[in-house]
């Protein structure tokens, strides 16, 4: 696989099912070089053995919800001005037709229980600021006043443009004009202009989730309000009267629990899924996120989060009659699972495969998966019968792929280390690179991974592991690098490493390099600070200065002060910028302008160190790209990326 043929990676978002089971409805989205932007459309398949067909022809349409009664479509599309907006078409196709114009875009959407009207959460500039005036330059606006402890968020910058809940009258798809055309900015053009939206909410928070009650009454949400000097995890669920009905609380925080996903069963009753964040309020270490049904206002665990992991990014609560369904994360795998309400689990899908979206009725389940041939595909579980119903990896295949071989190691204390060897066909020997996720409670899993695949095309073996900290392998394992990092987890991925070297004779350890990005790495900088055989490493996007992160982070008001801990001296043990004098290894640091996770001063800092103590260094900086630059940056940027990982590699470990 060539750095271009990130083009065929197609996933698959989570689908929605029609509540006959008759068809399913996901979207598609894959990155265009063309666009220089991730492309994708609508599409319908019905069950259980027809052919997908494309509903819609958007530049990125994604988020389908079925109405109640199968007819209508709602979805996401971006307007001409570039703003997310929500649309609605007909479940057979046809021209779809806007429902909102929110000058800070739609984030989610939901249908009432009588498909009469549709709940949506859209941002809210603050007035004068971005393009709320026309013609006014952000460098026109007006300072921004800062009075809590937080003020950004990557991916979203400044947070003054929160979220409010809204409601509208869904639009009757069998009328001709759906709405009144108005003139349009062009002379002798017509515009559709959607019907104008009821908001539900005050200010003074930004929401999150509409969900609505099973009679149509309140819409459930949770409100994220800004914190003055502290920073609190725990969150409340919020009922929002739809009809002028006074707010009312469902959850609150004496519940303790910083809550992902709210989802209320056919018959009304509230789950959420959600972990505890201890006596301060912000524990989020290897958090335990469990599925809770909610009664008088208590949460009832129905899930064990020491063992079961509902976690995943992207991880949601579907039902199969009074049976919820969810996706945990287990050895590099994502399978769904069943639960009932006395807390029986079953399994609903696995193997080797990562669920990420599903939706259920009358005893079908369709689901999105990712798996080691595949990036994504839509597949329908029937009992014990699993069909899949799209071919979308046949185009990565085409490009030629590797499936990495699963390994499994004893480290120097017994414990075992769970990962991955990927490399070219023949004897070798090959050089090495050792990969190092980020997170760090997240994990390298069994998916078509374009970072792997890249690098053993042009002929390196790459080595991955799950070391102590990484998710889908019970709490305890991602809790055993609290206030000790760079210990357990550096043992891990050094062991490893050496485990599969010395086992594998295709392996060529004497030439070898490191690379990862975020919790990744930081931990390829303490790796090159306390091990000096690597021809070369790659820091990208790294964790890299606990002491700075807590002023310039979006997540510095907690993370450091739980991965870390408090106390400078201990803080200090645990940074790579504290041994960053140690390093003579050659290093390549990649990092991305609007970064406001891992910010551009971890990048600036740690490369300036390097050249003073005069350490062959480079440093990348990619213009408008943010922390998530490797999985949803701009194409154009994730090539170039690609090619500067290998021209680093090919100066610096050569494939000979």
């Amino acid at each position: 696989m060539r750095p271009t043929d990130i083009e065929a990676l197609i996933g698959v978002g989570r689908p929605t099912i029609s509540s006959d089971a008759a068809f399913a409805v996901f979207a598609s989205s894959r990155p265009d070089l063309g666009a220089d932007r991730a492309v994708g459309q609508l599409w319908r398949v019905d069950l259980p053995t027809g052919r997908p067909r494309r509903l819609t022809r958007g530049v990125a349409d994604r988020a389908p919800r079925l109405s109640p009664d199968d007819a209508t479509i709602a979805f996401l599309r971006e307007d001409a001005k570039g703003r997310t907006q929500l649309f609605v078409v007909a479940a057979a196709g046809g021209e779809p037709v806007p429902v909102s114009d929110q000058p800070g875009g739609v984030t989610q959407h939901s249908w009432s229980p009588d498909g009469t009207r549709l709940a949506f959460a859209a941002r809210v500039p603050e007035p004068g600021r971005y393009g709320t005036v026309e013609g006014r330059d952000a460098a026109a606006e007006p300072p921004r006043r800062i009075t809590g402890i937080r003020w950004h968020a990557n991916g979203a910058g400044f947070l003054d443009r929160p979220a409010h809940v809204f409601v509208v009258t869904a639009p009757a798809m069998d009328a001709e004009p759906f709405y009144p055309p108005a003139p349009a900015a062009e002379a002798g053009e017509e515009r559709v202009v959607p019907a104008e939206p009821t908001r539900l909410t005050a200010e003074g928070a930004s929401w999150s989730g509409v969900t609505w009650s099973a009679d149509g009454t309140e819409i459930l949400s949770v409100p994220d309000v800004v914190e003055a000097d502290r920073r609190d995890l725990r969150d409340r669920v919020i009922a929002i009267g739809v009809d002028g009905a006074a707010q009312r609380e469902i959850l609150g925080a004496s519940a303790n629990l910083s809550i992902a996903e709210v989802e209320v069963a056919p018959d009304g009753a509230v789950f959420v899924l959600a972990h505890d964040v201890g006596d301060g309020g912000i524990d989020f270490v290897a958090p335990g996120v469990a599925l809770s049904i909610v009664e008088d206002g208590i949460p009832r665990p129905l899930t064990d989060p020491e063992t079961i992991d509902l976690g995943e990014v992207g991880s949601h609560v579907s039902f199969d009659g009074d049976k919820a369904l969810v996706q945990d994360r287990t050895r590099g795998r994502v399978r769904l699972l069943s639960v009932t309400r006395d807390g029986s689990v079953s399994e609903v899908l696995g193997g080797d495969l990562e669920v990420g979206g599903h939706a259920a009725a009358k005893g079908r389940v369709v689901a999105s998966v990712a798996s080691p041939e595949s990036f994504g595909e839509l597949v329908l579980v029937e009992g014990r019968e699993v069909r899949a119903l799209t071919a979308f990896g046949a185009a990565a295949r085409a490009r030629g792929i590797v499936v990495p071989v699963e390994r499994e190691v004893a480290g120097r204390d017994g414990s075992p280390v769970h990962g991955w060897v990927a490399a070219p066909a023949g004897e070798g020997p090959f050089p090495v690179i050792l990969q190092i996720h980020g997170g760090p409670y997240a994990s390298y899993g069994v998916h078509l991974f374009d970072e792997t695949q890249v690098l053993v095309d042009a002929g390196y073996a790459v080595v991955y592991a799950n070391p102590r900290g990484s998710a889908g392998y019970g709490r305890a394992h991602g809790r055993a690098i609290r206030h000790r990092m760079g210990t357990l987890d550096f043992f891990d991925v050094m062991d490893f490493f050496d485990g599969v070297v010395d086992a594998d004779p295709r392996l060529d350890g004497a030439r070898a390099g490191v690379m990862g990005g975020s919790y990744g790495g930081y931990l390829t900088a303490w790796v090159i600070a306390h091990d000096h055989r690597f021809a070369g490493a790659i820091v990208e996007r790294g964790f890299l200065d606990p002491l700075t992160f807590s002023g310039t982070s979006d997540i510095g008001s907690f993370f450091g002060d739980e991965y870390v801990g408090t106390d400078p001296a201990r803080a200090a043990a645990q940074s790579p910028m504290a041994v960053v004098d140690r390093v003579r290894t050659p290093t390549l640091v990649l990092h991305s302008e609007l970064d406001f996770r891992c910010p551009l001063e971890q990048a600036t800092r740690y490369y300036s160190a390097l050249k003073r103590n005069g350490v062959d260094a480079e440093m990348l900086i990619f213009p408008g790209e943010d922390h998530e630059l490797t999985r949803a940056g701009r194409p154009q940027h994730r090539v170039q990326r690609f090619d500067a990982v290998l021209d680093w590699w090919a100066r610096y470990l050569p494939t000979g």
